[in-house]
């Protein structure tokens, strides 16, 4: 983990060891969606059309929709093409996840500048941009986090995730009651939780009855992210 002010400085003792932790110790140192169909391939370019279209296809239908062979059909190319490029299933969608990372991490950053300089709306502002992007790409810590790409196989996802992170961490720490650096990795985790769990409500149509649009769906993860912070800094979270 990173120490406040240190970016990529070495990890703490006894500090928390969960999916921020983890990948914050792990390394040194928004878009629209497509429209459905064929991802646009052209000549000498295959690895960034394959890694476009485990995007494309994550987007439509989550990991579930995610093969090498699925890529390979909506690339146009044979099922053997893709692995002269990456060796195996989880390396192409290692290199996808990196991609959605650096994309989501973006997102995060342009929305925290134009909330202003209040601490709590510049976080606040992350969440809304993190439910609204999970939502159209369906790309968010699920993927990143996905089962077979954790560990040092990896490295510009590694690198991709941290930069995610080192986004929010600062983020958290200039947040008034705020007493340590584990309690900003705990508030991190559960910023990250709530905001991920607004965009699945809506991807899997739980405010369906309530007709909630993308927009709201993301302004509730904004008030439930200040929500958060004045919990947290009362103590009650």
């Amino acid at each position: 983990m990173v120490e406040p002010g240190r970016p990529g400085g070495p990890v703490r003792p006894g500090e928390p060891t969960g999916p921020v932790g983890t990948a914050l110790s792990a390394q040194p140192g928004g878009p629209q969606g497509r429209a459905p169909g064929r991802t646009s391939y052209h000549h000498g370019d295959l690895a960034a059309a394959l890694v476009a279209g485990a995007l494309d296809l994550i987007a439509q239908g989550g990991l579930a929709a995610f093969s090498v062979a699925a890529v390979a059909r909506r690339v146009g190319v044979s099922s053997a093409a893709p692995y002269r490029h990456f060796p195996d299933r989880d390396s192409l969608l290692a290199a996808a996840a990196a991609t959605a990372a650096r994309q989501l991490t973006g997102q995060l950053r342009t929305a925290a500048d134009r909330a202003g300089a209040d601490p709590v709306e510049r976080l606040a502002a992350t969440a809304g941009a993190y439910t609204r992007f999970v939502i159209q790409r369906r790309a968010g810590m699920d993927v990143l986090f996905a089962p077979g790409l954790a560990g040092s196989r990896h490295p510009q996802l590694g690198a991709q995730t941290r930069a995610l992170l080192d986004t929010l961490l600062p983020l958290v720490l200039a947040l008034p009651g705020v007493p340590s650096y584990r309690d900003a990795l705990i508030l991190v985790e559960q910023h990250l939780a709530q905001a991920h769990g607004h965009a699945v409500f809506h991807l899997d149509g739980v405010f369906a009855q309530h007709r909630r649009s993308v927009d709201q769906a993301a302004a509730a993860s904004v008030a439930t992210t200040r929500m958060l912070v004045v919990g947290h800094a009362a103590g009650r979270v």
